[in-house]
C-alpha cells in the first residue's frame, strides 16, 4: 500500500486543529507555536534531512520514538541539546504526525491548577 506523502500543508492542518497552536513563521518558512513558543517548523538546519519537520519534544520522548522507529524519526548533532526530534515526513504516515504533534502539544502546554488553588 503506498504511503500517502506529507507535507507542511498536513502539518498546518494537524497543528492547528490542536487548541491555541497558531500559525507564524521562523527564518521564513511557517511555524506553529503554543503561547508563543515553537511547537513545530520545517528543519531548516543544513543538517536535516529534506522535508524534515522539527518537533519539540522533551528528551526522554525524543529517544523513546528514535529506538522505536529510526525510519522515521531522528536527531542531528546540531539539534541533540535542544528538545526536539526531526520527522522524515515522507515516511510518517498521518496518524503519526498527529500523535506526535498531540503529544507535543500536552507536553507543552499548561499545567491545571488544583480546583481552588486560587492563583491570586
Amino acid at each position: 500500500m503506498a504511503k500517502k506523502t506529507n507535507n507542511i500543508d498536513v502539518v498546518r492542518e494537524i497543528a492547528l486543529s490542536l487548541q491555541s497552536v497558531e500559525e507564524s513563521t521562523l527564518h521564513g518558512a511557517p511555524s506553529f507555536k503554543l503561547h508563543g513558543k515553537l511547537l513545530a517548523c520545517p528543519a531548516i538546519h543544513p543538517s536535516a534531512k529534506p522535508d524534515t519537520l522539527a518537533v519539540r519534544l522533551d528528551f526522554d520522548e525524543r529517544e523513546r520514538l528514535i529506538a522505536a522507529e529510526p525510519d522515521i524519526y531522528y536527531v542531528t548533532e546540531h539539534y541533540l541539546k535542544h528538545p526536539m526530534v526531526l520527522v522524515r515526513l515522507s515516511q510518517a504516515d498521518r496518524n503519526s504526525l498527529k500523535n506526535l504533534l498531540s503529544t507535543a502539544h500536552s507536553l507543552m502546554g499548561p499545567k491545571e491548577k488544583p480546583a481552588g488553588s486560587g492563583g491570586k
